[in-house]
């Protein structure tokens, strides 16, 4: 028999496929339990999905025929019931245990989790700056299921495609299919190292960023039984992938430097696993991953993937807590094993052995349309229950929910006791400072800047520029108002984590803020305005040290040599956990979710300053943020943040008649 005949049939069963599929399983849930980190095991799934499907697509398109319709019924009967059955779960679950504020970010997940879409969803989020604040999403891990369903798609017509044309032209298939394989991996490996050097959480959830990892599990599929290697060698190669695979995301900080070169590591370590194949040999890795245990947890990987992130977030949400502990995490990892091998077995085996699809070829869709009915139904009800529930409207003549007024030594207003504060818990999350009407254009300094502009009716009566991070935005709320009653003109310009400065003072050397700060400059320069409001400090721990980096000053002395007025704003102080979460938890008066004010206020730093220009005017709200000796959530029946650093734009509103008498009367207008 020859060496290469002898190779496929020693390698047509894979055993050690399932045990390795076992270890990253067991990777991803022990990083994501017990050490808060990523393990890289999800790009081995990514990997062996390439490898089994490009083998049998090929195999399949050799015999003459892709039979498409069949192969995704397959897939659907093998995909979809267990991860709707989680999804049901997660809804009913959230409702129960979930807090409001977190309600909105579950059903959209959910939607996109089910419709397969989750990674682009959270792609979006992943550039949106403020969308970042959301706590863990109970299916963000959904991510990776929605990649290999969007694979699954795509990659039967690419081979199908590449197989007509091979036909078509007399070219060899496995040459063709090798070859459009080898673009593929090189083009998608690329664009994955560009887009993650220059945004790395955009590329994490990119669905292009990770074709390369199917197209090296393809190319592996059809190079393997071309070669033997010798058993030594074969011996070797399997146990310094799977050192490779358990140490990757010891090492390698995988959510922060993945996909990129980085992801190399546990792709090439689940393919040297793979090349490695059956050894026969009692010091093989293939013996260990071949194992009873291994195997049939290879079997529970995938329900054992759906449920532990779910099992993980709840335990926490309800033990109020931010990590497990040795114990809790056996917990959480016994559940989730529990629940694993339930669902497949009273719901993926009975699904799989069914004869759905078989008798009608239509049978698996209709099956799938009707399994996705119950998810979308209950989240959309909830979707729309939700609504109704955060509908709500503020106005600053509201005697019943005064906000900031309530602490207003010039006009004081009376809190009306048993009022419910608002915005509702469940609305806190979209509760952002803006003014929707503005127009927003590129700059033409740089177009990583946007400039938005607010006009009034006729010719304004003042110009103010607004500039600086999300913490300037929540501004915003305060100003509209002011300006809409006095006819001003308001132009914004905002990135988050990036406040107006000569320097990247939250995430020091970021090219990104400084070309921003630098356009920024160049714009207020250019448009001269009447004032321009920014903060005057920072804060990005929790406790009394917040400061004024030179940078902020730097930027001042810039404007004052142009002859524009600064108007700098302190910025509000960071109670370290989210109060309208405690509030869902604890109750409104509750003391965990109040705090000292000696423990977030101190002397503001801008009173030590010696060189601050004379353009510059200062403005402190910290008494309407934090009574004499306390920092509550809840000032005059209105939420006061929105999470753990942000304040609502409720609030704001309410403080608009105090920042509007301030600013009067800091540039005599």
């Amino acid at each position: 028999m020859p060496a290469a005949e002898a190779a496929e049939t020693r390698r047509r069963y894979r055993p050690e496929l399932q045990g390795l599929r076992a270890l990253a399983a067991l990777l991803v849930v022990v990083y994501h339990v017990w050490l808060g980190r990523i393990s890289g095991g999800v790009d081995v799934f990514f990997l062996i999905s390439g490898f089994l499907i490009t083998g049998q697509l090929v195999r399949a398109a050799g015999r003459g025929r892709i039979a498409f319709r069949p192969l995704w019924g397959r897939m659907v009967k093998r995909l979809f019931p267990a991860a709707l059955t989680v999804l049901l779960a997660v809804l009913f679950l959230g409702m129960w245990l979930l807090p409001q504020d977190r309600w909105f970010q579950t059903i959209k997940e959910v939607f996109a989790a089910a419709l397969y879409v989750e990674n682009w969803r959270l792609a979006a989020d992943s550039v949106d700056y403020f969308a970042q604040h959301n706590t863990a999403s109970v299916v963000q891990h959904y991510w990776s299921l929605s990649i290999q369903g969007q694979f699954y798609l795509v990659w039967p017509l690419l081979i199908g495609l590449v197989a007509f044309a091979a036909t078509r032209l007399r070219r060899s298939l496995t040459g063709s299919v090798a070859i459009t394989l080898g673009v593929l991996f090189a083009v998608s490996l690329a664009f994955s190292i560009r887009l993650t050097a220059t945004n790395q959480p955009l590329a994490y959830f990119h669905s292009l960023t990770r074709v390369w990892e199917f197209a090296l599990g393809g190319l592996l599929a059809l190079a393997i039984d071309r070669f033997v290697l010798p058993r030594l060698v074969r011996i070797l190669l399997g146990w310094i992938g799977v050192a490779g695979l358990v140490t990757c995301g010891m090492i390698l900080d995988v959510g922060e430097v993945f996909p990129g070169w980085a992801a190399l590591w546990p792709t090439v370590s689940a393919a040297l696993v793979i090349v490695a194949g059956a050894t026969g040999s009692r010091a093989g890795a293939d013996r260990f991953l071949s194992s009873r245990p291994l195997v049939y947890l290879g079997n529970l990987s995938y329900a054992l993937y759906l449920w532990h992130w779910p099992v993980l977030l709840f335990y926490l949400v309800a033990r109020h807590r931010e990590a497990v502990g040795p114990l809790g995490g056996a917990v959480v990892i016994g559940v989730s094993l529990v629940l694993a091998a339930a669902t497949y077995r009273f719901i993926e085996e009975p699904v799989r052995k069914s004869s759905i699809g078989e008798r009608t070829p239509w049978g698996a869709y209709r099956f799938a349309v009707l399994a996705m009915l119950p998810v979308l139904l209950v989240a959309g009800t909830w979707q729309v229950v939700s609504t109704k529930k955060a509908d709500f409207t503020i106005a600053l003549d509201d005697e019943n929910h005064p906000g900031a007024m309530a602490r207003d030594p010039e006009a004081p207003k009376k809190t009306v006791p048993g009022k419910e504060a608002l915005p509702p818990l469940i609305a806190v999350p979209n509760d952002w400072g803006g003014i929707p009407d503005a127009r927003c254009t590129p700059s033409r300094f740089d177009q990583i800047l946007e400039v938005c502009t607010s006009r009034p009716e006729g010719a304004p009566a003042k110009t103010i520029v607004a500039v600086g991070d999300s913490h300037m935005q929540q501004y915003l709320a305060a100003i509209k108002p002011m300006a809409e009653k006095n006819g001003y003109q308001v132009t914004f310009m905002l990135k988050g984590a990036c406040p107006f400065s000569t320097t990247s003072d939250v995430m020091p050397g970021d090219p990104g803020c400084l070309a921003w700060n630098s356009a920024a400059q160049k714009e207020i320069l250019a448009m001269r305005p009447d004032a321009v409001v920014a903060l005057s400090t920072r804060d990005v721990r929790v406790g009394p040290t917040e400061k004024t980096p030179q940078g902020f000053v730097d930027q001042w002395k810039v404007l004052d040599r142009a002859g524009i007025p600064v108007v700098a704003i302190r910025d509000s102080p960071r109670p370290g956990f989210s109060p309208p979460t405690c509030i869902d938890t604890h109750g409104i008066k509750a003391p965990e979710c109040t705090v000292p004010r000696n423990k977030l206020l101190a002397e503001p730093p801008y009173a030590k300053l010696k060189d601050v220009p004379e353009n510059v005017s200062f403005l402190d709200f910290s008494d309407y943020f934090c009574g004499r000796g306390l920092c509550r959530p809840v000032v005059g029946n209105v939420l006061v943040y929105m999470d753990d650093n942000h304040v609502t734009a409720s609030f704001m509103t309410t403080l608009s008649p105090v920042l509007e008498r301030g600013m009067i009367s800091a540039l005599s207008w």
